[in-house]
Order: C-alpha cells, then structure tokens, then sequence
C-alpha cells in the first residue's frame, strides 16, 4: 500500500511538472521568448510541511519565486487536531467567513502573470487562510493554478469552490501533490 501511494505521488509530480512546463514553455512563446516578461509566484500555506515541499518542487521546475502565506499566529499540533471540534482548525472550517490574519502581506503580486497556489486540503476545501490571500491581493486577470497535498481528500472539489468564490480569477486546472 505504501509503495502504491509513494508510486501515486510520482505520478502526480510528474503530471504537474509536465503541466507547468507545456505553461511556461506558451508563456515564453506568448513573450516573444523572452522568459524576463513572465513572472511566476508560487505562493503556498503548509502547516506540516508537505505543502512546503510541493512548492520547493515547483518553483525549481518554473523558474517562480517562493512566497509563504504565513498565519499571523503559527498553527500548534493542538490547533490542527481534527478530531476536536474546538481547536483552532475546526472552528476556522466550520466558519464560511472565518479568515485567520497574515503574518504578512507580498507587497507587489500585480508583477506576476501566473501565480501557483498551494494548500493542504482541509475538511475536503482549501484552509480559511487562502481565502484571506486571495481576498488581501488583486488576482484578477491572474492565471492562477492551484495545487494542494492531502492524506486522503482530492482536489477537485477545493477548486470548485475556490472558482465560485472567486469568478474574476483565470482559474487553471488544479493538481493534487
């Protein structure tokens, strides 16, 4: 089982890789060939760690600077427990509106044409605090893909919320890491 799952993630590096390079190579194309026209952000949040990894993968594969979107209070083991309902994670998924603070906001995001946008899957969706990313930054017109590591969940239905929520964003096809 474990060899299947480590196979699985493989793969999925693989498709995604190939994905961000068919984007890159029609973004250069787009520019003339000059690869200095295109901007690439690979703005993640990972509480553990796995996300960040993802990110590292991704930004080495496009060229796209590293940007972490970091709480404003990090997440301790107890606030990510969730099997109880109050702890910190749980109450922020069980509240649509709930947007936990930025430790920082990236101070000029309208320079980049295509913005990765990585996420752990929590309760099935992208955590409250992508939400308040995407609502503290103009990501209009932006061709954002998403990507997001999960234990179990998949992607699709994280993306199809985050695209209902947010119509004005050029929306590319999510991948699971």
């Amino acid at each position: 089982m474990k060899a299947f799952r480590i196979l699985s993630t493989l793969i999925a590096v693989v498709a995604m890789c190939t994905n961000i390079c068919a984007c890159r190579q029609g973004n250069q194309e787009k520019s003339g060939g000059d690869a200095g026209k295109v901007k690439t952000l690979v703005a993640y949040f990972s509480a553990t760690g796995t996300t960040a990894r993802a990110a590292q993968q991704i930004a080495k594969e496009t060229g796209g600077e590293l940007y972490e979107i970091a709480p404003a209070q990090p997440y301790t083991a107890a606030d990510l427990d969730w099997n109880d309902k109050q702890s910190r994670s749980s109450v922020e998924m069980n509240d649509p509106k709930s947007r936990p603070a930025l430790k920082a906001k990236k101070a000029d995001i309208g320079g980049y044409d295509t913005i990765y946008l990585g996420y752990p899957i929590w309760w099935g969706v992208a955590p409250r605090i992508i939400n308040t990313f995407i609502e503290s930054h103009n990501l209009r017109d932006k061709r954002v893909f998403p990507f997001a590591t999960s234990g179990g969940s998949g992607i699709e239905r994280s993306v199809e919320e985050l695209k209902a929520a947010y119509p004005d964003i050029v929306w590319g096809e999510g991948k699971m890491y």
